[in-house]
C-alpha cells in the first residue's frame, strides 16, 4: 500500500504484515538521526466510523455468541495477534507501518466490556509491560444488537431451502483518535497539510479493510458454528468526519 504526494489509489491490505511506503518526496535525501524528539507536538488524526452486519438468528442467540468472545475473538482476529489481558481484554498487534527509518508497530489494548441491554462497548486499556513509542490510540466503539424486519435484511431470507425466521442486525459505531509523534526530519520535509491528509487516508483505509475482514470472519464463524448458511455481506460502510458522511 503506497501513499505518495499525489492522490493514491486504494489497494488491498495483505494478510499478515501491513506496510506503507514513505511519503517523503525524495527517498534518497539524507536523514539525521534523532535520539530524542519527545518535545515535538504529536499529530492528531480523528475519525468516526459506522458499519453493520446481519446475522441470521434471534438477538438472544447472537448475544450469547458475543458474550463468549473467548471462544472466537482471537481466531477471528487473525492474522493480527491478539493476546488476552485479564478476563475481557486483549492486546492486539495491528501490523507494521512506515519506511525510510520511521517505522511503528502499533499494539493496543482493547477491553470488550459486558453487554448492557444489548449494547456492547470496547475501550482502550493499557497493555501490561508495554509502553507505546511514537504513538497513542484512543479506541471507543459501541455495538448494538437489533432484531429487524425481514424486508430490512441485506441478504436473501431463504438459503438452500431454509427460511431465515429471525434476523439480528449488529450495528457498530467507532470513535478513533490516533496521535503520532513524527520525527523532526519528516516535519521539516513535508507540509503539515500533506501529513494530515495522508494520515487521514491511511487511517481510513486501515480501519475499513480491517473492519471488513473481521466482520466477514465473525459472520462466517457464527453462522458455521450454528449450522446456518452465511449471508452476503453488505457493501455499505460509512466514514464520518467533521459532520460529513461518505459511503464507500
Amino acid at each position: 500500500m503506497q501513499f505518495h504526494s499525489t492522490e493514491p489509489s486504494l489497494t488491498e491490505i495483505p494478510d499478515g504484515l501491513l506496510h506503507t511506503a514513505s511519503v517523503i518526496p525524495n527517498p534518497n535525501a539524507p536523514m539525521v538521526e534523532e535520539s530524542n524528539h519527545t518535545d515535538i507536538e504529536p499529530t492528531k488524526f480523528y475519525s468516526q466510523y459506522i458499519d453493520s452486519m446481519d446475522m441470521y438468528a434471534d438477538a438472544e442467540t447472537v448475544a450469547a455468541y458475543f458474550d463468549d468472545h473467548h471462544a472466537w475473538f482471537r481466531r477471528c482476529a487473525r492474522p493480527m495477534q491478539a493476546e488476552p489481558i485479564g478476563q475481557t481484554g486483549y492486546a492486539l498487534t495491528i501490523g507494521r507501518f512506515g519506511s525510510y527509518g520511521f517505522i511503528i508497530e502499533p499494539k493496543i489494548g482493547l477491553d470488550l466490556l459486558p453487554q448492557d441491554h444489548g449494547v456492547y462497548r470496547i475501550e482502550t486499556i493499557p497493555v501490561p509491560e508495554y509502553t507505546p513509542v511514537g504513538y497513542d490510540v484512543d479506541f471507543r466503539a459501541a455495538m448494538e444488537l437489533v432484531e429487524i424486519n425481514s424486508d430490512e435484511a441485506t441478504g436473501p431470507l431463504e438459503q438452500n431451502g431454509r427460511s431465515m425466521d429471525k434476523i439480528t442486525r449488529v450495528q457498530w459505531h467507532l470513535d478513533l483518535t490516533v496521535y503520532i509523534q513524527f520525527p523532526r526530519f519528516i516535519l521539516r520535509a513535508l507540509p503539515h497539510s500533506l501529513i494530515q491528509n495522508t494520515g487521514d487516508r491511511v487511517l481510513n483505509q486501515i480501519v475499513r479493510q480491517v473492519s471488513h475482514r473481521l466482520n466477514r470472519k465473525v459472520l462466517e464463524d457464527f453462522h458455521t458454528s450454528h449450522g446456518v448458511p452465511v449471508p452476503k455481506r453488505s457493501k455499505r460502510w460509512f466514514n464520518r468526519k467533521a459532520g460529513s458522511e461518505i459511503e464507500t
